[in-house]
C-alpha cells in the first residue's frame, strides 16, 4: 500500500508549518484574538493561498475547506464529506498536520441551499470552545454564503479582520519557501525555452499554452495558468485567457507569452516574454526596450524598508519623464501561494519592502498604444544587503523565430 509520503507532491515540511503557526500565534494575544478562521477554495487558479500557508493543503477544486486555528492547541478542519462525518486526530497525521478534529458536510458551491451546512459546523465548534473574538483571515477568499451564515449563527461573537496580522509574516519567505520559488523560476525558464522550439505558424494560441502547461506539469508544476495570445503587425497581443486563445498563429505575428504557474511546492512566480514569428517590428523592439529599462529602474528602488507608495510615485514619475503612460492598475507585487499577494507597489499599500520577499515586476504600457502591447515579466528576491536578485535567467530580449 502506498503511504502518504509516496502520494503527496512536494509537501510543506512540518517544521515549516510549525514556524508559521508559532509566528502568527505570537501575535494573537496582543490583538485579543482567541481563534482564526481561514477558508480555502480554488487554489488551482492562484487563490486560497492563506489557507494553504496555514495548513499545507492545496484546495485544488471548488469545494471549500475551512480551518479554525485556536490560540493554543490543535486545529479543527471542516471540509466536504458525508453528513455527520466526524474524525479525531492527534495532530500528527501527515495528510492533516496540526489537525485535531475533522468535520464533513456534503455542501456544493453551485447548490445554494447547501451554503449553511459548513457554516453550521464551524459555528458549533466556535461556541463549544468558547471563542469570544474570532479573526477572519483573507475574507476576500471566503465564499459569501458561508460568511453570511456564519455571522448570523455567531451573533454574539466579536469578529475582526485578522488579515493584516498574517500578511506581513506570510510575505517574508523562509529558506524552504525560497528554495521552492527558485525551482519555479528554473521551471519557467525551461518552459520558455521549450516553447521557443515548439511554436510555429498554423498552431492555435491555446495549443502553445497547452504545451507550456504540459512541460510545466512534467517538471512538477501544481497550479496556475498561462496568459497571452498572437496578433498580426499593427495589433496588440495582450494577456488573453484560455477562452480567448483560439486564433491561428501566422508568419510575422507577435506572440505575447506569460507563465503564471507554480512549480513544485505550489509557490508562484511569473515570467513573460514576447515572441516574434519573423523579424520583429521596430516599434515592438523599441517599446520592449523601454519596458526593460523601466524594470531596471524599479529594481533600483526595491530596498528593505522602502515604502511601496513612494516606489509607485517614483516609478510613475519615471514613466512620465520618458513619455510613457503612468501605471494605474498594479506595477509590481509579492507572490506566494496566491498569484498576487502583498505587498502591492501602488499608492494604497501600507507595507514596506523587506528582505526575503518574492517580488514580480512587469512594467507595461497598458492599453495606451492601440498597435502594440509588450511586457517583460520576471521575479526578484530581495536581499538583506539591498541586493535584488533576478530569479529568471531567460535573456530580456524579444525572441525572434
Amino acid at each position: 500500500m502506498a503511504g502518504p509520503d509516496e502520494r503527496r507532491c512536494n509537501p510543506t515540511s512540518l517544521p515549516e508549518l510549525e514556524r508559521r503557526w508559532a509566528a502568527v500565534r505570537r501575535q494573537m494575544p496582543a490583538a485579543g484574538i482567541d481563534a482564526l478562521i481561514i477558508q480555502g477554495v480554488n487554489n488551482a487558479t492562484g487563490t486560497g493561498g492563506s489557507y494553504r500557508w496555514f495548513t499545507g493543503i492545496s484546495v485544488f477544486s471548488s469545494y471549500p475547506q475551512t480551518v479554525i486555528v485556536p490560540r493554543e492547541g490543535l486545529m479543527t478542519l471542516v471540509m466536504h464529506g458525508a453528513f455527520n462525518e466526524e474524525k479525531t486526530f492527534d495532530g500528527a497525521n501527515p495528510d492533516l498536520p496540526g489537525i485535531g478534529l475533522r468535520l464533513g458536510a456534503p455542501a456544493f458551491p453551485g447548490v445554494n441551499y447547501c451554503s449553511a451546512y459548513e457554516a453550521e459546523l464551524v459555528a458549533r465548534e466556535v461556541k463549544k470552545q468558547g471563542f469570544g473574538t474570532v479573526g477572519i483571515v483573507a475574507p476576500q477568499n471566503m465564499l459569501f454564503g458561508f460568511g453570511w451564515k456564519l455571522r448570523e449563527l455567531l451573533g454574539g461573537t466579536n469578529f475582526v479582520d485578522a488579515t493584516d496580522l498574517v500578511d506581513p509574516i506570510k510575505a517574508i519567505k523562509s529558506p524552504e519557501e525560497i528554495a521552492f520559488i527558485r525551482r519555479t523560476a528554473v521551471m519557467q525558464d525551461e518552459i520558455v525555452a521549450k516553447v521557443r522550439a515548439h511554436i510555429r505558424p498554423g498552431m492555435r494560441d491555446f495549443e502553445v499554452m497547452a504545451y507550456a502547461q504540459y512541460v510545466g506539469q512534467l517538471m512538477g508544476s501544481e497550479t496556475g495558468y498561462f496568459l497571452g495570445c498572437s496578433a498580426p503587425p499593427g495589433q496588440p497581443a495582450g494577456m488573453r485567457r484560455r477562452s480567448d486563445q483560439n486564433r491561428v498563429i501566422r508568419e510575422g505575428d507577435v506572440f505575447m507569452f506569460q507563465a503564471e504557474n507554480t512549480g513544485p511546492g505550489g509557490l508562484f512566480v511569473h515570467h513573460g516574454r514576447v515572441f516574434s514569428l519573423g523579424k520583429a517590428q521596430q516599434e515592438v523592439v523599441d517599446l520592449f526596450g523601454q519596458m526593460v529599462e523601466a524594470q531596471d529602474f524599479t529594481i533600483g528602488l526595491l530596498k528593505p524598508g522602502a515604502s511601496c507608495r513612494d516606489i509607485f510615485a517614483e516609478y510613475n514619475a519615471y514613466m512620465r519623464g520618458h513619455g510613457l503612460p503612468e501605471e494605474q492598475r498594479l506595477h509590481c507585487h509579492g507572490q506566494g501561494y496566491d498569484v498576487v499577494e502583498r505587498p502591492l507597489v501602488r499608492n494604497d499599500e501600507s507595507m514596506t519592502i523587506e528582505a526575503n520577499m518574492n517580488i514580480g515586476i512587469h512594467p507595461n504600457p497598458g492599453l495606451s498604444n492601440p498597435r502594440v502591447f509588450v511586457t517583460v515579466c520576471d521575479n526578484f528576491l530581495i536581499g538583506a544587503d539591498g541586493e535584488v536578485e533576478r530569479l529568471h535567467t531567460t535573456p530580456r530580449e524579444i525572441i525572434e523565430l
